[in-house]
């Protein structure tokens, strides 16, 4: 896992939140299929254009690695992603329903990090204990317990406002607000939160206490 893990430190002490996010590559793979689906959709209203177009961004991406030999695990799972989305769109006639595979996989997520946090493995603290070379020692120290199970919780709560703002607009079939908020509360708002569960789980030298 520590191999795995994207987090690492910068010369400051923060967290590099472009690595964090796969770095400029990463960000692309993970918002253009997305932007370009809307983009279509909003200015032809076809539907079957703009679902060509997300995928084919996405084979694009995947292609790209296959031939420079770089790892595929983020662009594989993006097309596996766009091409669910753009069947269940296409399946239904809805466009809205391009959106449908987020709201699982959102809850997904919320589900695993509040277990995690209950059974006292919080997911932020696997990932940051190892960017600051903490290993598991946390685990053994109940403000570092705690401080890791508060930084789980921001990322729930960013998770958990993305359902909250993005599912009425997908109830109402508001198909352009809801392709926009998914941009906005995408990388952007995931990296804030990350930054700011860095912050209040740093430790505090005894020193400062």
């Amino acid at each position: 896992m520590a191999a795995k893990n994207p987090l690492v430190r910068k010369d400051n002490g923060h967290i590099d939140l472009l690595a964090a996010a796969g770095g400029i590559r990463g960000i692309a793979e993970s918002i253009l299929p997305g932007l370009v689906f809307l983009v279509m959709f909003t200015a032809t209203r076809n539907l079957s254009a703009a679902l060509i177009g997300s995928v084919a961004v996405a084979a694009v991406f995947l292609v790209a690695r296959l031939i420079q030999r770089t790892p595929l695990t983020q662009a594989l799972a993006g097309i596996v992603g766009v091409a669910l989305s753009a069947f269940l769109a296409m399946k239904t006639g809805k466009a809205e329903n391009y959106y449908l595979v987020g709201f699982y996989t959102n809850a997904a997520y919320i589900a695993a990090m509040v277990i995690s946090i209950a059974v006292r493995w919080p997911v932020l603290g696997l990932l940051f204990g190892y960017a600051r070379n903490e290993g598991l020692k946390w685990r053994q120290e109940p403000e570092r317990l705690r401080a890791y199970r508060a930084a789980t919780w921001i990322i729930v709560g960013v998770m958990a406002a993305r359902i909250a703002i993005q599912l009425p607009l997908y109830l109402t079939e508001h198909v352009d607000a809801l392709g926009a908020m998914r941009l906005i509360m995408g990388v952007p708002l995931y990296a804030f939160g990350l930054w700011i569960a860095w912050l209040i789980s740093r430790p505090v030298s005894r020193e400062a206490r």
